[in-house]
């Protein structure tokens, strides 16, 4: 069997040009090596083979058996002869992949999903896939037809993570005529010409007719891509001083809406885009960081949020609060006097302490409050708010439970998680942020009653 490595401007040239141009390989590194059999995958172990000894590389082959069509194991077979013969090592792992949605999708998320696990098995800190110029190519016209933005038409990356693909610069004529030149075979998977999936109506049908139009098309699309890629990565760069500079919380990050709407729009949808990429978000997050940001920075904004990507965004207060979840709200329960009431729903708890009025001086933090302990009526309930509550501060007229909150500056995904003291069925108290008018301390007070709201793991709230 011959190899991949002697002429000028060889596939194996080609490929450690594109390595050294992304940094794909610093040398030394163990590589998993993605080999499905096809033309490509064939190619790309070979030139990796080629390559292994000036950049010291110790190679192991992964074949993933989606189990999809009859003679699957046929080509696990054939790969694991090709690693035997080149003196590498071979995992083959089968996959079921599911039925439901699109099988394109399903069988690439298996496969990665395997080949990922087998990496981390071996240790390899990359894992090559054979991607040539034509699947650019391909990718940037599907994400075309499918509307998609910037960071879409920016196609494949030649890394990302532990991915590389040191074959994203060469032409797949190329690949073919090097591997019938030397007489490697490979095998051809028969799903590859059926017309149902939209790849092969791409590759087979839409791509000749546009080179008719333009000869170099593979060329000028692989240009769109990576000026494309720039552009991104030029966005990703502003989009991560931007979020240098937001606040965190657990499972949230919270932005400045002024900031947010200052930005050129491509910059600010990365900044949603890394945020929730950043709190754990799994779905694709090209397209729906822009519909949301639309809708974010709608003046006004929805009062109800947005939930895309996994995500939930917020706006209230010229602040915008990206966050796994909705905050929890408290829960109604009674309020134990004296005593300890946990509301760990909000990780908080509410102290409470009846004490002689003699000498006693009232709180000054917001975080404790007094009462005349004879002037409360009834027994004192904790609870969230809910629809149409009123409110009468202290030294105040009635007003909506809402407008208090507004005005104190408490974001809207707080407001849910404040609780409120109830006592004969009013608002004793916004915890935390306002005194109601109920059983005020007086000179004639005998019995004060002080709650103090801290949290969860801490002790009473300092006087």
């Amino acid at each position: 069997m011959g190899g991949l490595d002697s002429p000028p401007m060889s596939i194996v040239e080609r490929a450690a040009a594109t390595i050294r141009r992304h940094r794909m390989l610093a040398g030394g590194e163990t590589v998993l090596v993605a080999v499905s059999g096809g033309a490509d995958s064939v190619a790309l172990l070979h030139v990796l083979v080629a390559l292994a000894p000036s950049l010291r590389l110790t190679l192991h082959v992964g074949h993933v058996d989606h189990q999809l069509r009859p003679g699957s194991s046929d080509d696990a077979a054939f790969v694991g002869d090709i690693a035997t013969k080149l003196g590498v090592g071979v995992d083959v792992v089968l996959v079921d992949v599911p039925r439901s949605g699109s099988p394109e999708e399903a069988a690439r998320r298996a496969r990665y999903g395997a080949l990922d696990a087998i990496a981390t098995r071996i240790g390899a800190t990359r894992l090559a896939v054979g991607h040539t110029a034509e699947d650019q190519a391909e990718t940037v016209v599907i994400r075309l037809l499918q509307g998609a933005g910037p960071r879409g038409l920016a196609g494949i990356p030649p890394v990302r993570g532990r991915i590389i693909r040191p074959l994203i610069g060469t032409r797949r004529q190329e690949v073919l005529d090097r591997l019938r030149r030397d007489g490697i075979a490979w095998r051809e998977d028969p799903s590859n010409e059926d017309r149902r999936f939209l790849r092969n109506r791409v590759r087979h049908d839409l791509m000749p007719q546009l080179a008719h139009v333009n000869p170099a098309i593979v060329e000028a699309l692989g240009r769109t891509a990576r000026l494309m890629r720039e552009t991104i990565e030029a966005a990703e760069r502003v989009a991560l001083a931007e979020l240098e500079a937001a606040s965190a919380e657990s499972g949230a990050i919270v932005l400045s809406l002024d900031r947010l709407r200052a930005l050129p729009h491509t910059v600010a949808a990365e900044v949603l885009r890394q945020a929730a990429a950043r709190l754990g978000s799994a779905a694709p997050l090209r397209a729906w960081a822009h519909r949301g940001l639309d809708r974010v920075l709608a003046a006004p904004p929805p009062p109800g949020g947005v939930r895309v990507g996994g995500v939930r965004v917020d706006v209230s207060g010229g602040r915008v609060r990206v966050a796994r979840a909705a905050r929890r709200g408290v829960r109604r329960r009674l309020l134990a006097v004296p005593g300890v009431t946990e509301i760990p729903e909000v990780g908080l708890a509410m102290h409470a302490r009846v004490i002689d009025a003699d000498g006693y001086t009232v709180p000054r933090t917001a975080r404790a409050v007094a009462f005349d302990a004879d002037g409360l009526r009834g027994p004192l309930v904790v609870r969230a708010r809910a629809r149409g509550d009123r409110f009468t501060p202290f030294a105040g007229r009635q007003r909506k439970l809402k407008d208090v909150l507004i005005d104190a500056k408490v974001p809207r995904w707080d407001r849910d998680a404040i609780p409120l003291v109830e006592v004969d069925g009013g608002i004793a108290w916004i915890a935390g942020v306002r005194r109601g008018d109920a059983a005020p301390v007086t000179g004639a007070t005998r019995r004060v009653l002080e709650l103090g709201l801290t949290a969860l793991a801490d002790g009473p709230a300092d006087r």
